[in-house]
């Protein structure tokens, strides 16, 4: 599976457009990694624990957005779109969206 954030697919020509797909994954974050990431803030540095589930949030989307272009005959996403937000009660869950739209292409020839 091609996936891009560009529009177009370099050496290839799409045969078919299957409309938008998207991908999509909620994650909580928990007491002792907001009291962790809340020092960090103080004292500098990076918050691994919530780089952690960011990195996790973004893998399970855009295993989904794969998987529903396969389900509808596509073998490549492009314009792909991520986005990242902080949602529920106190911003006590990161979510991460992703988009594209959901092609058929092939190699051009040369």
């Amino acid at each position: 599976m091609i996936v891009t954030t560009t529009h177009e697919l370099q050496g290839y020509e799409v045969d078919h457009y299957y409309g938008i797909v998207v991908g999509e994954a909620v994650m909580g974050a928990n007491l002792f990694k907001d009291m962790f990431a809340a020092v960090r803030d103080i004292v500098g540095g990076r918050s691994g624990a919530y780089e952690d589930v960011l990195t996790k949030a973004r893998k399970i989307a855009f295993s989904e957005i794969e998987a529903e272009a396969r389900a509808c005959g596509a073998n490549a996403v492009i314009g792909i779109d991520i986005d990242y937000q902080i949602v529920g009660d106190k911003g006590s869950m990161l979510m991460v969206s992703i988009a594209g739209t959901a092609v058929k292409a092939h190699k051009a020839k040369p």
